[in-house]
């Protein structure tokens, strides 16, 4: 048996607001689906229709409901902090480690591998620790490529 609805409005402030927010600027496709869960909300068709409306779950739809109406409707489309830890190297680390697979592979091996890197990282002490997945994220965001028969400032 499904709970009753508790009416939901909007004051006309607000309201305005929500649409001029989808309507206009360049918006986070996840804050505009909040303003429309928001806005199909006030129509009064429930959680479960303004979710599918706006593309939300009914989940999400009811936890914006109450984040509305606790902090208003600027907090309510925020995105909210998420879990995980802190970076755990700085950027020079970054440049460092980029800059070692730009460098001639170890004698004996024609390229460097990420394992390769993530060991004379941490025996140059670059880093204290790395894994090779992390030494794959680091390169991912830069043009450099570890297992390309000529790799970065080497082969231009």
């Amino acid at each position: 048996m499904a709970r009753p609805l508790t009416p939901f409005t909007l004051p006309a402030a607000d309201q305005a607001a929500l649409e001029d927010f989808t309507r206009t600027g360049c918006r986070p496709v996840r804050a505009v689906r909040r303003a429309q869960a928001l806005l199909a909300l006030a129509q009064g068709i429930g959680q479960q229709a303004a979710g599918q409306a706006a593309g939300l779950s009914r989940q999400t739809v009811s936890q914006l409901r109450r984040r509305y109406e606790k902090a208003g409707w600027q907090a309510a489309l925020a995105e909210a902090p998420r879990s995980g830890g802190p970076a755990q190297f700085t950027g020079t680390q970054r440049a460092a480690v980029t800059a070692l697979a730009c460098t001639p592979a170890p004698v004996g091996h024609s390229r460097w591998t990420l394992r390769l890197l993530a060991d004379k990282a941490v025996e140059l002490e670059l880093v204290g620790t790395i894994s090779h997945e992390t030494v794959s994220q680091v390169l991912k965001k830069t043009s450099c490529s570890p297992t390309a028969s000529s790799t970065g400032a080497w082969g231009r």
